[in-house]
């Protein structure tokens, strides 16, 4: 199987999907970009870890990384393997006690776990001539940057980005009462929405 390591480009949400998200993986030695729609809570999941948010509570995926990490495992590496269908599949390679475990799961969980262990994503060269595009000049000089050399440290400047960041200082306000903050964001998001 010939898989392809790819970063994390951006989120980006869109009315269009009905509230889902995109998330844009990037092929690490070349431009291909592999579009995957996910899911509001998953794409909540990865974000709030690029940011460096700590929710109050533990995320879903922050309690599979403490059962990892309690049972002496690790995980290796993601992998998303197949497209059937329009729909992506994933594997999570799970390493305990010498042992090499692959777990099926949905894309965006198993990156939103990838992102919480530090853990390569891979995609297999099938998918990515299926499903990848090739950015055009102008587009890819604009995006060349959204990414930081810090690790854990998310930066874009598309107004995909700024709106999923907005959402989830939306969610913030929201939880700790902020109400007039809310509906300022809301507002924010709103104005940015209908220039997209």
């Amino acid at each position: 199987m010939n898989k392809i390591q790819c970063e994390i480009l951006g989120l980006s949400s869109s009315p269009a999907t009905g509230g889902a998200y995109a998330i844009l993986l990037k092929e690490i030695d070349s431009s291909r970009r592999l579009p995957i729609i996910i899911g509001a809570f998953e794409a909540q999941a990865i974000a709030l870890e690029i940011e460096g948010i700590n929710p109050p509570r533990p995320l879903t995926h922050d309690l599979l990384k403490q059962i990892i990490a309690t049972l002496g495992g690790s995980v290796r590496e993601v992998i998303i393997d197949e497209l059937r269908e329009n729909t992506f599949f994933a594997k999570i390679i799970l390493e305990i006690s010498a042992l090499t475990y692959e777990i099926d799961s949905r894309p965006s969980d198993a990156i939103a776990l990838a992102v919480r262990t530090k853990a390569p994503i891979f995609v297999v060269e099938n998918v990515m001539e299926a499903a990848a595009f090739l950015p055009n000049a102008e587009q890819g000089k604009e995006t060349e940057n959204e990414l930081s050399g810090q690790e854990g440290n998310f930066k874009s400047n598309s107004k995909e980005a700024q709106i999923a960041s907005l959402q989830i200082k939306l969610r913030e306000a929201i939880e700790t009462e902020e109400y007039e903050k809310a509906a300022k964001i809301r507002d924010d998001i709103q104005k940015l929405t209908n220039q997209n």
